[in-house]
């Protein structure tokens, strides 16, 4: 990615979380009954990964007899991911977009509320967030491996770091310098730091165990040779980024299912609460009513870094502005006294996080049975200042590893209908698409290899189905060159799907990079129409068989197929299934004027 300030990548960023895997980039209220109108209103905004605990404490509290001054209070709880609530705060919340304005903030960790006084500093303007909030839950940053070969590094006996990861990482051999050919290279999953918590704290974390510092991490430190090397080895195993750690967990839940889990990743660096429901049979951390827990026939365990990490403390903030009533503060401080209450903590240990209680101890399931530890971790990690986040961004950008991806778009007809149907003389769904790819190139670095392909029957006016605009190369010197050919687009006929992903993946792969991360990116608004009238299911069968054959095993080459359902008339389960063949993940634009969001979710895989 381009160099750019920790601020402003935040920026970007945030709003893009919002549109992970298979959302519109609306938000979520877990809470249940309409609000009460006579009570004092007060509206909770949370980070995903805590959003049906908070809404089952919310519905246990507002059946209490909690008032201010008699009157009853009725908490209402949304789910807006902590990049994006910070942005709307300081930016403007859009209530059309993330609901009611909070009065309550719960982000993942308390550094999101920093980066938010921060931005409110740099406007001239008073801190909306306490800097010493109160920590309502914990869970520390760990590496998670599958069993089998966390025990081929001598877990749990012997300790495991950053400085293991990297032998792993730089060693040709991979596995098979432990005894374990079949598990092939040593694979590593990390999501963005530009737009994960989780992302950003595994940087942190590396960076420090570069240093063997455990404080004070330095712009010096950051800007010694040594300390860059480290970084771009480490990086040289991922398999590919994210912006969620779901994007991992899930797909590890899916190869674990056709028994290749071994083979799609090594290792993750993921939150521990993300292990311990994982290993229930809850990848996501989202149990769907009436679904069924299925533990994974290879369970994870977690690896605190012998070099030390970093918490997640989930704060409880009660934002300081003006649409906050001293009412609705104090109501919000009732809220707060309430979720720390001893009984309900022990809900929060339920549900996997480490209480914020220290009263209560720790207990199932913080076990090594749900494969983490309660003695660990022993090592802390100071959070650094944001001048050194901003380096630590700034150099990742240069270290990440490189992408060589085949941006595969439809031109078909139904792309020239309008994006908004409610206003039919606006842009249509192509000219969004075009826009946010063009504004999508911007997140590659100059040396990524990026290809432009677009498809539609009779795309060259004849039997062709696809065109290439720009072949495969590094995207620096082409840049402007990509922009024009988007912009020159029009929509034109049918929708050959199934030929054209067969046609792209297969010559990904057999141009495949080991050293690069290999992709295609595909988007679509229709399902598969070739001009072929008939069934053709069995051709849909062959393409995703060929994509599995070619995806799982030690000797696989992965090219991921990252699919974008694009507008009402996509087929969503079709490009799902085309992505989790290929390992990768699925996104979903049915509304048409999310795309811009989308696009820039699915580019933070590169």
């Amino acid at each position: 990615m381009k160099n750019r300030s920790f601020i402003g990548l935040l920026a970007i960023a945030a709003t893009a979380i919002l549109a992970s895997a298979c959302s519109s980039g609306e938000s979520d209220t877990a809470t249940g009954p309409a609000r009460r109108t006579e009570c004092i209103p007060v509206d909770a905004v949370v980070s995903s990964e805590k959003i049906q605990l908070l809404g089952d404490l919310a519905r246990s509290f507002n059946s209490s007899d909690a008032a201010v001054d008699g009157k009853c209070i009725d908490v209402q709880v949304t789910k807006v991911s902590s990049g994006a609530a910070a942005t709307a705060l300081v930016d403007g919340w859009n209530e059309a977009e993330y609901g009611p304005k909070p009065t309550i903030w719960s982000p993942a960790a308390s550094s999101w509320g920093q980066i938010v006084n921060a931005r409110q500093a740099a406007a001239g303007r008073p801190p909306l967030v306490s800097d010493s909030p109160t920590s309502f839950m914990l869970t520390p940053l760990v590496i998670a491996m599958p069993q089998p070969m966390a025990e081929a590094l001598g877990w749990p006996d012997t300790p495991v770091g950053w400085a293991d990861i990297l032998r792993l990482a730089k060693s040709p051999g991979g596995w098979a310098d432990f005894g374990h050919p079949e598990w092939g290279s040593f694979k590593l999953g990390k999501t963005n730091p530009n737009f994960s918590t989780s992302g950003l704290s595994a940087l942190i974390a590396q960076n420090y165990a570069a240093t063997g510092k455990t404080s004070g991490l330095s712009s010096e430190d950051l800007a010694n040779p040594a300390v860059q090397q480290f970084g771009s080895d480490i990086e040289s195993a991922v398999v590919h980024y994210g912006d969620i750690t779901m994007t991992f967990l899930n797909n590890w839940f899916r190869a674990d299912r056709r028994g290749t889990a071994l083979n799609y990743a090594s290792a993750v660096a993921v939150e521990e609460k993300s292990v311990i429901d994982y290993n229930r049979g809850d990848p996501d951390g989202e149990l769907a009513q009436g679904e069924e827990l299925r533990p994974p026939r290879t369970p994870l365990v977690s690896i605190y870094p012998t070099e030390g990490t970093i918490y997640s403390d989930n704060p409880l903030y009660t934002v300081d502005a003006e649409w906050v009533s001293p009412e609705q503060r104090a109501a919000a401080e009732q809220f707060e006294q309430f979720v720390l209450r001893p009984e309900n903590q022990q809900r929060v240990l339920a549900a996997g996080f480490r209480p914020g209680n220290p009263d209560v101890a720790l207990a199932d399931p913080i076990t090594v049975v749900n494969g983490v530890d309660p003695a660990q971790p022993q090592t802390l990690l100071e959070t650094p200042t944001g001048s050194v986040m901003d380096q630590l961004l700034t150099n990742w950008a240069q270290q990440r590893k490189g992408a060589r991806v085949l941006l595969v778009l439809d031109v078909s007809g139904s792309m020239g209908d309008p994006a908004d149907l409610a206003d039919p003389s606006g842009p249509t769904k192509l000219d969004l698409a075009k826009q946010a790819v063009m504004d999508g190139l911007d997140e590659f670095k100059d040396s990524d290899l990026v290809g432009l392909r677009v498809f539609t029957t009779e795309a060259d006016g004849g039997a062709a189905k696809f065109r290439d605009l720009s072949p495969i190369e590094p995207i620096g010197a082409n840049r402007e060159r990509l922009r024009r050919a988007i912009e020159s687009l029009v929509p034109l006929n049918g929708t050959p799907l199934y030929d054209v992903t067969q046609v792209s993946y297969d010559e990904m792969l057999s141009a495949y990079d080991p050293a690069l991360i290999n992709a295609v990116v595909l988007l679509s608004d229709g399902v598969n129409d070739d001009g072929v009238s008939g069934d053709d299911s069995e051709q849909f069968k062959r393409l995703l068989t060929s994509i599995k054959d070619s995806s799982d095993g030690e000797n696989s080459r992965p090219v991921r197929i990252f699919t974008v359902a694009y507008g009402e008339g996509a087929d969503p389960a079709q490009l799902r299934q085309i992505a989790e063949a290929s390992n990768a993940t699925a996104y979903q634009a049915s509304d048409a004027t999310t795309i811009n969001r989308v696009f820039t979710s699915v580019i933070s895989n590169f």
